[in-house]
């Protein structure tokens, strides 16, 4: 490893990265496009990256002739989104989530509804009559998917308008992620979970690659496409992996102690503890680099190190991930976040 990491370099290509694939939407089963981004990527560093049957991408980075002990670094490209469930008599659309796309955290919000024929069309999620001087209950109604609509950016009145169009139940719905970094170096967007994941994995491969590095251990990554339904992790993991690391979004939170600006480390979330050894080894490589870290018990979480557990691999698991608010909807972290999770990956690999 170099005594002294140029983490502006590596930083730069991270959000680069990161914004490029925020660009793309890829609601869980509807990721070719930004898996495919992902495989390029991947191959563009010097790197052989293969397309799973399943969707995602894998990629050797370092291996270690004995391929003991490996080493499975995963992030998923797949977002939180919604499906089109229902054209209804007024010719808008009713909803169906994918992932737990909270209807409350899409109200305003604009969209795009991709077709099985290649169409793309714009609306707006709204509240059905959603005029506050016109509709009396307004405040009153409690924000549901029963309650909401798609308002579409076309002069349909009836079902049949809409159905002409092309439109129909099965399509993909794509929130716009609204993605912005401030002059002082906040990062604000929709599906910062867990793409800005990606990017630092993305920025790790190029990290090893530009500096020439020789990795103890074999090292994979997974770029997985089903995490927020829940089984994203659960397979493509090879027969030599030891342990399966999850670089994901770090909780931020009443009673939590992550902010957006440090590399947040899991000790426990819904499904039950990560491993003690691997969560304790993360925490020492954090002190080694002193690292602006958290340690934090995730109230209502899983990951697809989780997946890989429950779907029965015989390996130990971990997770982190830099500090990212307002999760499920439009998030928040920080490049100090960023800094902190991409350099506790590059010491703990040593």
């Amino acid at each position: 490893m170099p005594e002294k990491i140029n983490t502006q370099k590596y930083l730069d290509y991270i959000l680069e990265e990161t914004k490029k694939l925020l660009a793309i939407d890829s609601p869980s089963g509807f990721t070719e496009k930004a898996a495919s981004y992902v495989m390029n990527e991947y191959a563009a560093l010097g790197y052989t990256p293969v397309r799973t049957t399943k969707g995602g991408v894998y990629c050797e980075i370092s291996r270690d002739s004995n391929k003991r002990d490996s080493l499975m670094m995963e992030a998923h490209i797949d977002t939180l989104g919604a499906m089109v469930c229902e054209v209804q008599p007024n010719g808008y659309l009713k909803l169906s989530p994918v992932g737990g796309m909270n209807a409350n955290n899409a109200e305003g919000e604009n969209c795009k509804i991709y077709t099985r024929d290649g169409k793309v069309y714009t609306g707006t999620f709204q509240l059905c009559d959603a005029s506050i001087h016109v509709n009396g209950k307004f405040d009153e109604t409690t924000r549901s998917y029963d309650v909401m609509e798609v308002v579409l950016d076309e002069k349909v009145k009836t079902k049949e308008d809409t159905l002409a169009l092309g439109i129909l139940p099965g399509d993909f719905v794509c929130f716009d992620p609204r993605t912005t970094i401030t002059e002082n170096g906040y990062i604000k967007s929709r599906f910062l979970d867990d793409k800005l994941s990606v990017g630092i994995l993305l920025g790790f491969a190029k990290f090893i690659k530009d500096e020439k590095i020789t990795l103890p251990r074999t090292v994979y990554h997974h770029i997985t496409v089903y995490e927020e339904v829940g089984h994203g992790g659960a397979a493509s993991i090879p027969s030599d992996v030891a342990e399966v690391l999850s670089v994901d979004m770090g909780c931020v939170g009443n009673g939590l102690a992550c902010t957006e600006h440090q590399v947040s480390i899991c000790a426990k979330d819904t499904r039950g503890p990560y491993t003690y050894e691997i969560v304790t080894n993360l925490i020492n490589a954090a002190k080694r680099q002193k690292l602006d870290f958290a340690v934090d018990v995730y109230p209502y979480y899983g990951s697809d190190a989780d997946a890989a557990l429950t779907a029965g691999h015989d390996v130990k698991h971990g997770l982190i991930g830099a500090g990212i608010y307002a999760s499920h909807g439009y998030e928040r972290s920080h490049t100090d976040g960023v800094l902190n999770t991409f350099l506790l990956l590059t010491e703990y690999v040593k």
